[in-house]
């Protein structure tokens, strides 16, 4: 059975974000730029199942301008047989596609594809939408199964646990099937050296738009990006009443 596995450019979660002067967008130069850690969890999972004789090959693709080709290659370390590239022009007009437009491609591309599974990040950790997956399972009318904590794959289903507000809700889903993965699935693991050289010969397909014929959805048009304001100083109370006090005249009791 083949896995595809999307993954997204991000910046590092290590990174403290900084805005641009002019409030336009986050300022990206010069900033490290990393899988998105849900799609790296995506990955690790795509790779175990290869690696237990229960996914036959596991392909990364990724959409946006050439640079994206470095988070392929990471898939790549990690373990995944190939890679396609979508390449969309960094433009105004297409560097801020938003969850449908993504959808669409991706919707394209698992026709030609055909995976019997699709796993990818419940959400990036810039736009946090959470909705590409959902979107690419409507957009096939294929079965989902969103944050998902627990996988076990079969022939003809995959089983799923999702982490909801009350608990566990354990599911079987027909395959082919979405499915979006939490923080708690897996730990990815560590590339070694040794694996960033065998990547390096791995093959990346590219394609466009135009050749799946989609014409993506443009995604929302950011207006100004500010950062959160400061946290005020804290002070000392003498009292538990002193604290109640000072919270009622704050109305949050």
């Amino acid at each position: 059975m083949k896995v595809l596995v999307p993954v997204k450019r991000v910046i590092d979660y290590n990174v403290r974000v900084r805005v641009k002067s002019d409030h336009s967008d986050v300022d990206l130069a010069n900033v490290k730029m990393a899988i998105n850690p849900f799609c790296e969890i995506a990955v690790e999972a795509a790779v175990r199942l290869r690696e237990d004789g229960k996914a036959s090959e596991v392909v990364a693709v990724s959409v946006g301008p050439k640079v994206v080709q470095e988070q392929l290659r990471t898939a790549l370390a990690m373990g995944a047989d190939r890679a396609i590239w979508i390449e969309t022009p960094e433009t105004p007009e297409t560097a801020g596609l938003g969850p449908l437009g993504i959808a669409q491609l991706l919707a394209a591309l698992v026709r030609e594809e055909q995976p019997g599974l699709v796993l990818l990040g419940k959400q990036s950790i810039d736009g946090d939408n959470n909705q590409t997956g959902q979107m690419l399972a409507g957009l096939l009318d294929y079965p989902q199964g969103t944050f998902v904590s627990g996988l076990e794959l079969g022939d003809e289903e995959v089983e799923v646990v999702r982490e909801i507000d009350g608990g566990l809700q354990t599911l079987a889903l027909r395959l082919p099937a979405v499915v979006t993965t939490d923080l708690r699935l897996n730990t990815p693991r560590f590339i070694r050296a040794p694996d960033i050289m065998k990547a390096r010969r791995k093959p990346i397909a590219h394609t466009a738009p135009e050749q799946l014929g989609v014409n993506p959805a443009p995604g929302p048009r950011t207006l100004a990006v500010h950062p959160p304001e400061p946290r005020a100083g804290g002070r000392r109370v003498e009292s538990v009443g002193e604290l109640v006090e000072h919270l009622r005249q704050a109305q949050v009791i």
